[in-house]
Formats: structure tokens, C-alpha cells, sequence
């Protein structure tokens, strides 16, 4: 398939534009990089290359490069029963419930969706109804 003279010639265009485009792509990593070229801009770069990896050999690299670990300070994870303190724009600070997203006032954060308070209370009610059908019995 693709056999036409006008599908081969446009591959003989886009070959064209890959070459022509390589050189400009070549550049511009090497501006990005901050690699400094000795050679005036007029000359073409014929002896570099860019070399092309694939996931599994930049994975390769990774295990063989590692950096020694970084020692990160240990934060306290949040259980859901605790209470988050969180700043306002203006220097107020908010105490929210990490179980329920509301605050000291009772107010869910400007943040949270209008879908996910509605779902959220939603399965509380759901579970209110089952937790009421079992003390009936």
C-alpha cells in the first residue's frame, strides 16, 4: 500500500524536512543544554549526532547512575482523625478535619469540587441508612 507516485514523492518531501530539521533541533538542545559551539553558525554539523533512547535503556542508565540518597526530613503522616492547620491568603489560618475536608465553621474549602461534596455525602447518608436498618434489628 502507499505505492502512488504522489505518497513517494510526499516521502521524499519528508524525508527532506527531517534532515533539514534535525540540524535545527540539534541547536536547539544544545542552546537549551548550554553547550557552547566552536564552529561559526554557517557550517553544517555533520560529525554529531543525536542519539535516541528508549525507556528501557534510559531505565538501565538510572540503576547504574544512582545518586547517593538525599536524607529528607520525616513528616508525620496525617491519620483521619487529625486536624490539619492550613494558612489563608490572608494570614488566617483554617482547621481542617482530614476525614470530613471541613473546617472549624463547618465550610468545605474553595478548593473542593461541588461533585465531590455531593458524593462524599452521598455514601455518608448511604451508610447512615444501613448503620439505622442494623440497630432495628
Amino acid at each position: 500500500m502507499a505505492k502512488s507516485i504522489r505518497s513517494k514523492w510526499k516521502r521524499k518531501c519528508r524525508a527532506i524536512k527531517r534532515e533539514r530539521y534535525a540540524v535545527k533541533e540539534l541547536a536547539r538542545l544544545k542552546k537549551m543544554l548550554g553547550i557552547k559551539e566552536d564552529k561559526p553558525e554557517g557550517e553544517v554539523m555533520e560529525t554529531e549526532q543525536v542519539i535516541y533512547l528508549d525507556a528501557g535503556q534510559l531505565s538501565k542508565k538510572k540503576k547504574k547512575e544512582k545518586p547517593p540518597p538525599e536524607e529528607e526530613e520525616d513528616v508525620p503522616m496525617s491519620s483521619d482523625d487529625e486536624n490539619v492547620e492550613v494558612s489563608g491568603e490572608n494570614g488566617e489560618k483554617k482547621v481542617y478535619s482530614t476525614k470530613t475536608l471541613k473546617d472549624q465553621n463547618g465550610q468545605y474549602p474553595v478548593w473542593l469540587h461541588k461533585r465531590k461534596i455531593a458524593k462524599m455525602n452521598k455514601v455518608g447518608k448511604k451508610n447512615a441508612k444501613k448503620r439505622s436498618k442494623k440497630r432495628r434489628r
